[in-house]
């Protein structure tokens, strides 16, 4: 697929995140202004609130969108997703009649707030990406153990909390809990020591399920797909994660990017999952290619530094879809919902620079990294801030997601001192 062109003249900059080929979707507000529904596009978002008002966006008997999240229209099902799309693309396209009309509804994004895109219904963390998973087993158990012996035959997760999902640009607080060292002889509370991020995709479920559904349903049920860091503390989870995995180590924050890429602005960079070891039961096998081929990276700034690439990766390394792990997740008959969020795992490509955590990118602490003009990182420190990048290299446009950041607070004095 080429550009499609807007009238819009910055839409049509090929290094521009949000052509016509993208219309992500956010929630945003002016300043003094609610929050509301809007799309991005050039560097401008678009109050499709405002134009469902006013008349000039009719997708249902009933509104949609003005409520401050997506979560109305996702419901309404895809053919509605379409319609929305298409009455888009014929207002913005280059040549539209209606561009005058638009004009009252566009805002630059320079001067907005953006909010979270979607109330999260349920949030879900998977541990899919086999570099990751490979990485850390190999630290903990040696590279002959690295895999648990299920990791092949299913996508490994647990349920996170929803209630800690942040928009970017939230601060995160370096959080409390027991910490016990291999040499200690009791825990003890304190602050966490190894603050980590993860690089993630997360896949929005638009489409509920009353029973198990194939890997083909399981994709006609995502809306779309937001970047997604998992912070991680390390040492809070060393300790309480045997044996029913982790708990507080994931509940302090998890952050997604502003905007909703839709999964029908990423149909032209479909990938497939790769070779198989070991045959999938043939409820995980895909019917087509379900992943994306959508470049990641990370950035890390410390305290009143520049910014360093620490990271580059590529969505396309997950072993199991977001469909694969959507399908398994209803096979108990477990109902999903709409604005339920499924957390990818860590993105980490074969190479050390392509590792997308600290813990695998210093080896645990024992390789720190160098970071340009002087100091070393082994895991976050208070000050730091990460930011995820992604994007979709069409020909002629680029896809984007928004960035999705966050900076490192100190941690609370102690909450239980008396």
């Amino acid at each position: 697929m080429t550009l499609i062109r807007s009238w819009l003249t910055a839409a049509n900059d090929p290094a521009c995140p949000f052509p016509l080929n993208n219309l992500p979707c956010g929630v945003f507000s002016t300043p003094g202004g609610a929050p509301r529904c809007g799309v991005a596009i050039g560097d401008q978002v678009l109050d499709v609130a405002g134009m469902e008002k006013a008349g000039l966006l009719h997708l249902a008997e009933k509104p949609l969108l003005q409520a401050a999240a997506w979560n109305p229209l996702m419901d309404a099902g895809q053919p509605v997703w379409e319609k929305l799309r298409s009455a888009l693309m014929g207002h913005l396209r280059e040549g539209s009649d209606t561009q005058d009309q638009l004009a009252a509804y566009l805002h630059p994004l320079s001067s907005v707030r953006l909010h979270l895109p979607f109330q999260v219904t349920e949030y879900t963390d998977f541990y899919a990406g086999k570099n990751h998973a490979f990485n850390v087993g190999t630290m903990f158990r040696g590279p002959e153990n690295a895999l648990p012996p299920n990791w092949l035959h299913i996508p490994i997760g647990y349920n996170g909390r929803a209630s800690s999902v942040v928009v970017s640009g939230t601060p995160v607080r370096r959080p409390w809990g027991q910490l016990k060292g291999p040499q200690d002889e009791a825990p003890r509370f304190a602050p966490c020591a190894r603050f980590d991020l993860e690089l993630e995709m997360g896949a929005v479920v638009g489409k509920p399920s009353s029973g198990p559904v194939t890997v083909a349903e399981a994709d006609d049920m995502i809306f779309g797909y937001v970047l997604l860091n998992d912070w991680s503390a390390r040492d809070i989870q060393a300790w309480e994660y045997v044996p029913l995995g982790p708990f507080q180590a994931k509940a302090t924050a998890t952050t997604i990017s502003p905007w909703i890429v839709t999964k029908a602005a990423l149909g032209a960079f479909r990938a497939s999952t790769p070779a198989r070891e070991k045959p999938l039961l043939p409820y995980l096998e895909e019917p087509r290619p379900m992943l994306y081929d959508i470049q990641l990276s990370v950035e890390l700034a410390t305290e009143g530094g520049p910014a360093t690439e620490i990271c580059r990766t590529n969505y396309r390394e997950m072993y199991y879809s977001a469909a694969q792990q959507l399908a398994h997740h209803t096979t108990s008959g477990c109902p999903m919902r709409v604005g339920d969020l499924l957390g990818s795992g860590t993105i980490s490509g074969a190479t050390k620079d392509s590792r997308g955590s600290l813990l695998e990118l210093s080896w645990g602490g024992k390789e720190p990294l160098t970071l340009p003009g002087g100091g070393t990182r082994s895991f976050l420190e208070d000050g730091d801030t990460l930011t995820l990048k992604g994007q979709c290299k069409g020909e002629g446009y680029t896809i984007g997601f928004g960035d999705c950041t966050g900076t490192i607070l100190p941690a609370l004095a102690d909450p239980y001192a008396r």
